[in-house]
């Protein structure tokens, strides 16, 4: 049973450091990630080094000063040989320089901010979403992060709750959240694609939950990704979406204390992410949804049974008073409007 649970450990550890895993820290896409990961190597052959010389010398001595059989004769006290000390302390020291010089040099890039970066992004953590604001440009959106290809783009990092992490492994490092402290990093994509981010610090209950997705688009995407962003939001006609607007806006729902939508004189919220374009989104409730219109009934539904702990289920009207509560018809029709908002 042991050699069984062993086996399976060793291979659940082997299988994990895939390259075509999607949170794969060896599968680079930017030049952070690979001097991360070319630093990593470096420390691990080095290390490895360490271990099989280490290893081989003890092998050795074992064999070579064991107690042979039928053996009377005393082993050797010895009490201390200058020459050998010496040398396994200057071999260490000689070793860590060495691999300190590729290890402060990614510590100085990695810590240098870019001085005129192509994009800035206010990155603010919450339980359990992330919003993106990105100042220059007059644009805040959630959980989908738009950045050109090729291009420096500095994150400013803040929270006003707890500690979270910001970490797109196959970009760039996780780099800490500090409550009302603020931090930053930089990161660029060198391939447009599709990329998964995750928070790195424990946050709550929903905190393995708490997703993002990075777009990485060429100039032209992005240029027009911007220029939808600012747009205002969709006036809905169907009729249904009609509904699911008025709900949206009651009071009883109480959706826009929360949720902003620009062009709304009533959804001016900031607690929830901004849902002006909600719809084009690929992803719903932090990246752990795809937006299709079931996912969307079932997350208005019930939120805090997909998102344990989230602010939307613990604190919003409908979820908490029972006389407020969705129906079924409802919930259809404020779906249908928020996916209205392409």
């Amino acid at each position: 049973m042991k050699k069984i649970i062993s086996l399976s450990i060793v291979f659940l550890l082997i299988v994990s450091c895939g390259k075509d895993l999607p949170m794969s820290t060896f599968d680079t896409y930017g030049p952070i990630a690979e001097e991360q990961a070319f630093l990593f190597s470096i420390i691990f052959w080095a290390g490895m080094v360490v271990l099989v010389a280490v290893e081989a010398a003890i092998i050795y001595i074992y064999f070579k000063y064991r107690r042979r059989k039928n053996s009377n004769r005393k082993a050797a006290q010895f009490h201390g040989n200058t020459k050998l000390e010496i040398l396994w302390t200057i071999l260490p020291v000689v070793f860590l320089a060495v691999v300190s010089v590729p290890v402060l040099s990614a510590i100085w890039n990695f810590g240098t901010m870019p001085e005129n970066p192509a994009v800035v992004v206010n990155v603010k953590g919450h339980q359990y979403w992330f919003e993106f604001e990105y100042p220059d440009l007059d644009v805040v959106t959630a959980n989908e992060l738009h950045i050109p290809v090729g291009k420096q783009v500095l994150i400013n990092l803040d929270s006003n709750n707890v500690l979270h992490s910001f970490w797109i492994p196959k970009i760039a490092g996780k780099t800490d959240i500090i409550p009302n402290q603020g931090n930053q990093m930089w990161i660029q994509a060198d391939h447009t694609g599709l990329y998964y981010g995750q928070c790195a610090e424990f946050c709550g209950e929903s905190h393995a939950l708490m997703r993002f997705k990075v777009i990485v688009d060429t100039d032209e995407d992005f240029a027009t990704w911007i220029d939808h962003q600012k747009t205002e939001a969709y006036v809905p006609n169907d009729p249904l979406e009609k509904e699911g607007y008025t709900i949206f806006m009651s009071a009883k729902a109480g959706c826009g204390g929360c949720h902003m939508i620009n062009g709304s004189k009533k959804a001016k919220g900031k607690i929830g992410p901004n849902l002006t374009h909600v719809g084009s989104r690929q992803h719903l409730a932090s990246g752990i949804m795809e937006n299709t219109q079931d996912n969307l009934r079932q997350w208005i539904k019930d939120p805090g049974k997909i998102k344990p702990g989230n602010i939307m289920a613990s604190q919003g009207a409908v979820y908490m008073d029972p006389n407020k509560a969705l129906t079924d018809s409802e919930v259809i029709a404020l779906a249908s409007y928020l996916q209205s908002l392409k």
